[in-house]
């Protein structure tokens, strides 16, 4: 019997996966900004950004955020090549997208079940990145390619063909129940006439159905007499003479009687003049079509450079920033006020100043500087109403909320001189015990009850953890326990320990670092793609020609280089 198989796109280190570390975050409050009174009701000041890797940061986000994003959109660094030129070739494709691929199943954890996930990404590696997106997502899943034209004043006549466009492929996690809203188009009201007395557009529609299964053959029951306004039945016939029928059954037409609802218009001069009967159709008093996935109407990059120079100052803005509009655009298609965006590769923060001017609540994640140097102003500059440009008058943003601004705590574990893995000495007892909650799948919510000190955090009603650096004696333990009771459950994790570990039923004890020693990798900051660190292309002039006739294949030159997406322990 064959083992069944499936098709995936496949790549060197595909299946090597990081053992991440959940760390903790800091908040920098000198960093962080609020307005200085609340302007609405609907103002948001619990919006994220951090500062750090973004796939520590996507961890350390998992235990809080699991299942409660709305949105995410994400423009990460594309693999244009030119970073790889001194790199054997096909490797840069495998780091790439690896470094996407381990980033987008964390990210599909945190979606909601009715959540959408946004990508962008150019020629370069689009159409790996869908194939593996469809793996994590499952094609039916998919919602559309959308094109952007980022270039309406192609400048580059050395090229074969210019670059004007770029991919933002959509996703839903369950696309049944994800419902993705539609546009505004007043357009619409051309198919339509009036508006009449009660200031409404209408349209009318014949009774008679025409076209496909339009005979009275197609449906018997819909072939029947009405009165005209003169008393005389009329049956629903072609103008080649053919029976044909009618568009509504004999209910739903005796309906329309009723109400007064079905026109009546005459069709023909003098005696042939003859009455036809149509129903009214009203426009949607605000009317709305679905979004089309040729995004030609936006501004391009070149515009949205001048919007950065005012927000930044010339020389500052980045080189390919996205317009406000396009994020807007994205936003208003799948959330509602209140809703959660991320967005882990925010670059100069656009995704959170959109979401902030539409009364989204937001995440953003940022390694490099600019999350200091740029977004925390260009934000502040929207908490403040100091940023006329982009979808401000849009949107009718008049300032307010706020943001928290957080770093990455470090490792939780360090090694002492003798080499051993000890806590770090940057943690305090309050940042240990929320440490060792995330590692533990405990919810992190110390006691406000002094009598019950020992209740750091909780993973049931009834089942708690208390963190402690002490060695903790039988004595010790037998009061925690008896504080604790017999319909409670208490996990302790201390430094040692002199008891069985069965001595007292409602307890559990460990000892710390040594029971998470071999749960993550501990000490390691940086999993963002590092050039330095691939191996050297092959130089054929190192490739000697083989003694025998057959073709030997060359070796790759420094084969030992690890590779720092991938975990270096050797353990998955």
């Amino acid at each position: 019997m064959s083992k069944k198989t499936r098709l995936e796109l496949t790549w060197i280190g595909k299946d090597e996966r990081p053992r991440l570390e959940p760390r903790i975050l800091i908040e920098d409050a000198s960093l962080s900004h609020h307005a200085s009174a609340r302007r609405s009701e609907a103002d948001i000041f619990d919006n994220i950004l951090i500062q750090g890797d973004n796939l520590l940061a996507l961890k350390a986000l998992e235990a809080g955020f699991a299942g409660k994003i709305k949105c995410i959109y994400i423009d990460p660094p594309y693999n244009t090549g030119s970073a790889f030129e001194h790199y054997a070739d096909g490797l840069e494709h495998s780091l790439w997208l690896t470094m996407l691929h381990e980033r987008i199943l964390l990210l599909h954890r945190l979606l909601r079940d009715d959540g959408c996930f946004f990508v962008q990404a150019d020629d370069n590696e689009a159409h790996y990145l869908k194939v593996v997106c469809d793996e994590v997502f499952g094609r039916k899943n998919f919602i559309s390619t959308f094109i952007w034209r980022k270039v309406d004043s192609p400048n580059d006549n050395k090229v074969p063909v210019t670059p004007d466009h770029e991919f933002i492929f959509g996703y839903a996690k369950n696309i049944t129940a994800a419902k993705l809203k539609q546009r505004g188009d007043e357009s619409l009201l051309r198919a339509y006439r009036g508006p009449d007395d009660e200031g409404r557009y209408y349209r009318d529609r014949l009774l008679k159905k025409n076209g496909k299964n339009s005979l009275r053959t197609d449906r018997p029951t819909m072939f029947f007499p009405i009165d005209d306004p003169d008393g005389e039945e009329i049956l629903p016939i072609h103008d080649d003479g053919r029976e044909a029928c009618w568009a509504l059954g004999k209910a739903a037409v005796k309906k329309l009687i009723a109400e007064g609802q079905l026109i009546w218009k005459t069709r023909g001069d003098g005696p042939s003049s003859r009455w036809v009967p149509y129903t009214r159709e009203y426009a949607k008093a605000s009317p709305t079509r679905p979004y089309n996935s040729l995004w030609t109407d936006l501004p391009t990059t070149r515009q949205t450079k001048a919007h950065q120079k005012e927000l930044f100052g010339a020389g500052r803005e980045f080189s390919t920033p996205k317009p406000e509009e396009l994020i807007e655009r994205i936003l208003l298609m799948c959330t509602t006020e209140n809703d959660l965006v991320l967005d882990s590769f925010s670059g100069s923060g656009t995704t959170g100043a959109v979401a902030q001017k539409l009364g989204r609540r937001w995440i953003m994640v940022e390694l490099g500087d600019h999350a200091v140097t740029h977004i925390v102003p260009r934000l502040t500059k929207v908490v403040e109403d100091d940023d006329p440009g982009g979808v401000t008058d849009a949107t009718g943003w008049a300032g307010g909320g706020g943001f928290r601004f957080y770093r990455l705590a470090p490792s939780l574990l360090e090694k002492d001189r003798f080499g051993n893995w000890v806590i770090a000495k940057e943690y305090n007892a309050a940042m240990l015990a929320e440490a060792l909650c995330k590692h533990l799948g405990f919810t992190y919510a110390p006691s406000q009850d002094t009598a019950e000190y020992w209740r750091h955090g909780y993973s049931t009603e009834a089942d708690f953890v208390f963190v402690t650096t002490q060695s903790l004696t039988y004595d010790a333990l037998k009061k925690l326990s008896e504080e604790v009771g017999p319909k409670r459950s208490l996990l302790v994790c201390c430094k040692a320990f002199n008891a069985k570990e069965d001595s007292f039923p409602n307890l559990t004890v460990k000892k710390i670092p040594h029971s998470i020693l071999a749960k993550c990798e501990w000490g390691r900051d940086d999993y963002s793609l590092q050039i330095a660190d691939l191996p050297d292309a092959i130089n054929s002039e190192d490739v000697q020609e083989p003694a025998t006739d057959e073709v030997e294949k060359p070796k790759r030159r420094n084969a030992k280089a690890t590779l720092p997406l991938f975990d270096t322990t050797g353990e998955k």
